[in-house]
């Protein structure tokens, strides 16, 4: 409560910059968005390192949003071809990377950036999915945050396209037309989505459009909303135990403590070690082994010339393995379209993992085997399912893929069943250090 006290003496010693925050909070409340999200937020006392991507996922997007606004600057969204015929937009990347002072750099942290957002965000669904952060009273943090990751996803794709290499080509070209599989509407939609009849200059303005306007600020909204949310419900904890229940004579949590200084201090030691890790990737692999940034991107799009193996960068691949392995027409419906649902249906389902989960406990400590079986068995499978994502279509990747499009489901429709009658301990009253 130190920061807090010394705050309020800030404010009211009569000083200039005393007086200028005093009138600030006569127009605005400044003061009580500090106090409510950050001094006097009380979260719980047992986070651990789990809980370092929450933040980490916000300092990421800052710097997409940043590195982005740099490279607004120098990118031309024009496909037709230079004097030297090679594509505005691709050379417009190359003059960033080569001419533009640091603009390598810039160029590099925000690709990198993209692939750490997802590795970030990941690992804190995961911990979400660990801990039971889904359910009751968080249902609503958890929808917004699959909101985010699905805003995320569209915010990928279509930056993805921007560089107009051959990968960014075909992709899109590829992707696009699987909403063609789509009945009635398919056709529509995609001459929609391409802005022509084949992916052209006008999709490669659709696409920045969306890229640098609408789905920026979509996502920013959505990051607010998960964020006031989880104020409002207070947060969830290793242990499961929700923290308001049991209060001091101050009216306090006790077993929470102020969100700052405690975990702002705590999450600059976190903040620290991803940038270590993520500088080292930016300034030795920035390619990411041609994960991050694939060889065939770095040759200019020519839709005359089709790449031998098409593939969607890492963090679709999951998604894009479970879209290959529907090889059977149902209903009289091609296996393109299931495909297309399938794919679209492993994203969408973790909205309802609220529901889907009637465990009495919350956290994966107190859970017994069966859920700890299926998790595990579930992050393989998704691990599986990436890595053939990224390979050529073969008899046994489309058999193995099918197995673990059917682990990957079922670790969610079962979860009614296997929730239920798994044995559990009883969670404790307050909240552990171990």
């Amino acid at each position: 409560m130190a920061a807090n006290t010394n705050f309020e003496k800030y404010k009211s010693d009569g000083s200039i910059p005393g007086n200028v925050l005093e009138w600030v909070d006569a127009r605005f409340p400044a003061t009580a968005m500090w106090k409510g999200h950050l001094s006097e937020y009380y979260a719980p006392k047992n986070f651990n390192f789990w809980y370092f991507f929450g933040s980490l996922a916000l300092l990421v997007l800052v710097l997409q949003i940043v590195t982005g606004i740099f490279l607004v600057m120098h990118f031309k969204p024009d496909a037709s071809l230079n004097a030297a015929g090679v594509p505005v937009a691709f050379a417009s990347v190359e003059y960033i990377m080569r001419d533009v002072p640091w603009g390598w750099l810039i160029r590099y942290m925000h690709s990198t950036g993209a692939s750490a957002f997802f590795i970030v965000v990941f690992l804190h669904m995961f911990r979400g999915m660990l801990y039971g952060s889904y359910r009751k009273p968080r249902e609503l943090i958890w929808l917004f945050g699959v909101g985010i990751f699905l805003c995320l996803m569209g915010e990928a794709f279509f930056g993805y396209l921007l560089p107009w290499g051959q990968m960014s080509f075909w992709g899109a070209q590829v992707i696009v037309n699987l909403f063609s599989a789509i009945p009635l509407i398919g056709p529509d939609l995609s001459v929609w989505l391409r802005g022509d009849f084949v992916v052209g200059d006008a999709t490669l303005n659709r696409f920045f459009s969306f890229h640098v306007i609408a789905m920026p600020l979509v996502l920013i909204g959505l990051v607010a909303a998960h964020i006031l949310a989880l104020h409002e419900v207070g947060s969830n904890n290793p242990d499961g135990v929700e923290i308001k229940k049991l209060k001091g004579e101050n009216g306090h949590p006790l077993d929470g403590i102020p969100f700052h200084p405690y975990y702002t201090v705590k999450d600059i030691v976190g903040v620290v070690v991803f940038l270590m890790v993520f500088s080292c990737v930016v300034f030795f692999a920035p390619e990411g082994g041609g994960y991050f940034l694939e060889y065939n991107n770095f040759i200019p799009a020519d839709p005359l010339k089709t790449p031998p193996h098409i593939a969607p960068v890492w963090y679709f691949t999951p998604f894009y393995s479970i879209l290959r392995a529907m090889v059977w027409p149902i209903l009289g419906l091609d296996a393109k379209f299931w495909g297309v649902v399938a794919m679209g249906a492993s994203v969408v389902i973790f909205a309802f993992l609220p529901w889907l989960d009637r465990s009495p406990v919350k956290s994966i400590r107190y859970r017994g085997p069966i859920y700890k079986t299926f998790l595990t068995l579930f992050v393989i499978a998704f691990v599986i399912l990436g890595y053939l994502g990224t390979q050529p279509p073969s008899y046994w990747g489309e058999k193995v893929s099918q197995v673990c499009s059917l682990i990957y489901f079922g670790f969610f429709l079962l979860m009614p069943w296997y929730s239920k009658v798994d044995k559990y301990t009883p969670e404790p009253e307050r909240v552990t250090m171990n």
